[in-house]
């Protein structure tokens, strides 16, 4: 399942965060950080996989 998430992550990194935990602080933080530019949120996500 993480091998998706990752892939999901590389297209649409707050749908990955969100499957990984949710609506929540970690989803908005990196909506708001892939609306600034992609790269901040794809950092992101990779970094919320990763932990969670």
């Amino acid at each position: 399942m993480d091998i998706i998430r990752i892939i999901i992550a590389i297209f649409l990194p707050p749908l990955a965060v969100l499957t990984q935990v949710g609506l929540g602080k970690h989803f908005w933080i990196n909506l708001v950080l892939t609306l600034l530019g992609w790269l901040p949120g794809v950092i992101h996500a990779f970094y919320v996989i990763g932990k969670y």
